[in-house]
């Protein structure tokens, strides 16, 4: 039986399609046609970026001798998608992302991707080396190890970047306002936590009130835990969901916090290449009925957007911060024979409203900056702003009875 999950995180995804047996050793030329047919059934834009996908069959028959062979053929057929996430990873690269859906890394802990062809941090993990360091969300990556990023992919990037406990990786950052500064950055081996109650800058949260940081949707437990604080948290007034730099990871978590959170009403729609679409409602069995506050920016992505669309769609939050990263669409992991992966976007997804925030992202209702003076000054105005805001709607809840 196939096992399937769906993911929206942005480099680390987090899930495994089981779509062939490993009792065989694959040649190389069945690599290559399993991944072809792989796209061929499951990607999300029929005209394959206004291309005849079959001239990709055959376009390297009895030229394929080994597996490395394979590996760059089907690496130049899914260049030509012009999808950053829709990517090839050799056997050590499904390992790693494997590694990362049970909970610990070796790097520096940073999301990336590319926006308009510029390899840009996403966002750092909590904890991690990269956040540390100093490195933000938004950040450009202009080098890696003194070789410049231009044109490279994320597959690349993200193998230039790993390595190592212990060992020393150094980007050449380009910042906003700022000049280009080089960090060097020691590797280490990262525990992926997923939720925490801590304030940022240790900012004072109000008794009555429960502070929720959500760092990443990766783990399997994600959801789990935060209704474990949901269920501990009875006698709070309101509740702040801080999702900033969040950068995703499992549809499935997304969607099942959010089902605690509502009392019924549509979470989210997605849509496939046949033009289907799926739409996922809550199902009435909301473990909170309290007001809600989520924080959001430019590193909130993903399943990220998914939650706080679905709670802002259906009235159910306010939403506090910056326009969050825009990743509107879903992607699903294929563990191939060899023991190598593709990841294959297969839908977009629509947020209640039937809005496609890709490449637009959340707006929120109440738009405050986290300015670099306030950073440095650990003056988390957006946080204030969502304790205010909350307050004035618990007091409103308390006065209506």
């Amino acid at each position: 039986m196939k096992k399937r999950f769906i993911t929206t995180g942005l480099i680390l995804l987090t899930a495994i399609l089981t779509t062939m047996s490993n009792a065989y050793s694959a040649t190389p030329a069945d690599l290559y046609d399993n991944v072809w047919s792989l796209i061929n059934r499951k990607y999300y834009d029929p005209s394959d970026n206004n291309q005849d996908w079959k001239k990709w069959r055959y376009r390297y028959e009895n030229k394929l001798k080994t597996k490395e062979d394979a590996y760059v053929a089907i690496e130049t057929m899914l260049a030509s998608l012009n999808d950053p996430y829709t990517r090839f990873l050799d056997p050590k690269e499904f390992s790693e992302e494997n590694q990362s859906i049970k909970g610990s890394l070796k790097g520096i802990g940073t999301q990336i991707g590319l926006r308009d062809g510029q390899l840009v941090i996403i966002a750092p993990l909590e904890d991690s080396p990269a956040e540390k360091a100093g490195l933000q969300a938004d950040d450009a990556i202009l080098e890696i190890n003194g070789e410049s990023t231009k044109g490279i992919s994320i597959d690349v990037a993200a193998d230039r970047i790993r390595g190592e406990k212990g060992t020393t990786v150094t980007l050449l950052i380009q910042r906003k306002d700022v000049p280009n500064k080089l960090y060097s950055i020691v590797r280490d081996e990262i525990e992926i936590k997923s939720v925490s109650t801590k304030p940022p800058f240790e900012t004072e949260i109000p008794k009555d009130l429960k502070y929720i940081r959500l760092s990443s949707f990766i783990s399997k437990n994600a959801a789990g835990e935060i209704e474990s604080i949901l269920n501990s948290s009875k006698d709070a007034k309101g509740f702040i969901i801080d999702l900033r730099s969040n950068p995703g990871g499992l549809l499935t978590n997304a969607i099942y916090i959010s089902d605690m959170l509502l009392r019924g009403g549509v979470i989210v729609s997605t849509v496939d290449r046949d033009s289907y679409k799926s739409t996922t409602r809550a199902r009435y069995q909301q473990v909170t009925d309290k007001p809600i506050v989520v924080l959001i920016n430019k590193g909130s992505a993903s399943a990220s957007e998914i939650l706080s669309g679905a709670l802002k769609d259906n009235s159910r939050a306010t939403i506090v911060g910056e326009q969050s990263f825009g990743k509107g669409l879903v992607q699903e992991i294929n563990k191939l024979p060899d023991e190598a992966g593709v990841n294959i976007t297969i839908q977009r997804y629509l947020t209640p409203s039937g809005t496609d925030i890709h490449k637009k992202g959340i707006t929120p209702d109440v738009v405050v900056e986290l300015t670099k003076e306030n950073a440095e000054a650990k003056d988390d105005v957006q946080l204030k702003k969502a304790i205010e805001i909350l307050e004035q709607m618990t007091c409103l809840v308390q006065k209506n009875g």
